[in-house]
């Protein structure tokens, strides 16, 4: 498929500045593959589409501050420096984005906070606002990365073009959400709250975890129209045993499986054997899903709504169906559903 194919034009209005009051009561439109339908319903409904057995798959990668802002040795420009991942602790090397990028070369010094407790060195440029920093600090690991902490703020979207705000750090973070790595939120688990997964518990429903640390590369613009020329970024992953067993036992009873998110799909899908059936695994992947794609293990899927052209788009889609999933989205605008990171949701069936 071609990468003009997923354009649609979407209202600025339409994109979500906030989150829901309640997690649970963001709208959810739910599509049926079979009958070709379309119903609209709130979230902690989806209780309604789910029987006693049947599994969800969670992504329980939790979001750390990551966007930390630094001044530049003698010039003093405030630079943004967005922690990407850690890439040795003994050393305290990190890949990091770097904003503005043209400034910040090998061998610079950025200071941070108010009394420049903390001194990171640019020992390398990784791509065009990549680099590689080794923080300088005067303390134990557990220390530093407590400042890391204090010093970073949440990273919400760009595209929300907002400040930070107190209730960031809890809502773009999931109710579940355990290991820290990602630098953005598994978006369709925001609309769990605890009251709602109580009740699924009730009734019945299982719950399985995956992690997929999520990285910008989710974001990333693509930008060849053959859609097979588009590289991922590598994105780190862990499935386990028990995970596996439970979906495994779901799938040879023929229950419903909820892959929760996009972020869920793209694991699970990176590590199937040839019999259809989940494989442990602790790595990396880069897979990139888009139509015409056979989905070899859940059945269902809770989404968001996306953004024109996104690979997430393009993954609900080859779920979905092309076609349903853009009339889809015309019904979304026309009834007035918020997208993107705080919006609204989708459940497929």
């Amino acid at each position: 498929m071609k990468l003009s194919a997923f354009h649609f034009d979407l209202p600025d209005e339409l994109i979500a500045k906030h989150p829901a009051e309640y997690r649970d009561e963001s709208r959810l439109m739910v599509l049926n593959r079979k009958e070709q339908t379309i119903e609209h319903k709130q979230f902690k409904d989806v209780i309604d589409y789910f029987d006693d057995g049947d599994l969800m798959i969670l992504n329980n990668t939790k979001v750390f501050p990551a966007r930390m802002y630094g001044n530049k040795e003698k010039t003093g420009a405030r630079i943004e420096v967005f922690l990407l991942r850690e890439l040795n602790a003994e050393n305290r090397l990190w890949d990091v984005l770097v904003d503005p990028a043209r400034k910040i070369r090998i061998g610079n010094k950025l200071f941070f906070g108010e009394d420049d407790s903390l001194v990171a060195e640019v020992i390398d440029n990784t791509t065009s606002r990549g680099r590689t920093l080794r923080f300088l600090y005067d303390g134990s690991y557990e220390e530093f990365r407590k400042k890391l902490d204090q010093l970073g703020e949440t990273p919400i979207p760009k595209h929300l073009n907002r400040e930070v705000e107190e209730e960031d750090a809890e809502r773009f973070q999931t109710i579940y959400a355990k290991e820290e790595g990602a630098v953005a939120a598994p978006t369709a688990g925001l609309h769990f709250s605890k009251h709602l997964m109580k009740r699924l518990e009730i009734k019945g429903i299982d719950f399985s975890e995956i992690t997929l640390h999520i990285g910008l590369g989710t974001f990333n613009p693509v930008e060849v129209e053959d859609l097979s020329k588009h590289k991922m970024d590598s994105e780190q992953i862990s499935i386990s045993q028990d995970t596996c067993d439970r979906v495994n036992n779901a799938i040879n009873t023929k229950r419903r499986v909820c892959a929760v998110g996009t972020t869920v799909m793209r694991t699970i899908e990176s590590s199937v054997s040839s019999n259809d059936r989940l494989n442990p695994y602790d790595g990396w992947t880069n897979k990139f899903i888009f139509p015409p794609y056979d989905f070899r293990i859940a059945n269902s899927m809770i989404t968001n709504l996306h953004p024109s052209k996104s690979t997430l788009m393009m993954q609900v889609a080859a779920f979905a169906g092309f076609d349903f999933l853009m009339e889809a989205y015309q019904e979304a605008i026309k009834e007035g559903y918020k997208f993107s990171t705080y919006g609204d949701a989708m459940l497929i069936i």
